[in-house]
């Protein structure tokens, strides 16, 4: 079987993020296990507040639409965000939001939640790891019918699971990624 494309997009762009380092050590394993793997930043998609007059008036920015393609182009999608007041901070809700309302010939409008899985890892310097954030983008992207496996990342007390190489040093961590990893990589290859 064919080994699937894998697209990693952290949902903070914070100098020294610990998400973003969470997605570049999960970016590693997927390439690791020989998959062929994209990290993204959103900040090369930037997007105003989504809003329905607006895309009325001006049609859905030209990022909106790169994204989505950009999400087309690989089999599985894991998101790495944080949690900023106990929910999914607005530049990756803002994303969702904005590629949820591009519709391309030969498509349904969300085609591409429904046709790939998708995966979710948080981190936080807290003891629940963004387990809250996970839980609302879990209920986001169902509601945009997206397949989101069981597997997910709650990476707690973010500021010391680290090494002073980026690596994760707790062995709890490590398994769940691996396990986040290799379960998305299965579902991926399976819907190919």
């Amino acid at each position: 079987m064919p080994a699937p494309k894998i697209l990693v997009i952290p949902g903070s762009l914070r100098t020294g993020s610990h998400n973003a380092k969470l997605a570049a050590v999960a970016a590693y394993e997927f390439a690791q296990a020989g998959v062929d793997v994209t990290r993204i930043s959103l900040a090369d998609f930037p997007l105003p507040i989504y809003d329905g007059d607006l895309q009325a008036k001006s049609g859905i920015p030209k990022h909106a639409i790169n994204l989505k393609r950009m999400i087309g182009a690989h089999h599985g999608v894991l998101l790495v965000t944080p949690e900023y007041n106990a929910s999914v901070p607005p530049l990756l809700k803002n994303a969702i939001d904005w590629v949820s309302r591009v519709q391309e010939l030969q498509e349904a409008r969300g085609d591409v939640f429904r046709n790939r899985p998708f995966a979710l890892a948080g981190a936080s310097q807290s003891r629940l790891g963004a387990a809250r954030a996970l839980q609302a983008l879990r209920l986001i992207l169902t509601s945009c019918h997206a397949n989101v496996i069981a597997s997910q990342l709650t990476l707690a007390f973010a500021d010391q699971a680290y090494d002073d190489m980026d690596r994760l040093k707790n062995e709890g961590d490590i398994a769940a990624l691996k396990q986040l990893v290799a379960q998305l990589i299965d579902i991926s290859q399976r819907m190919m």
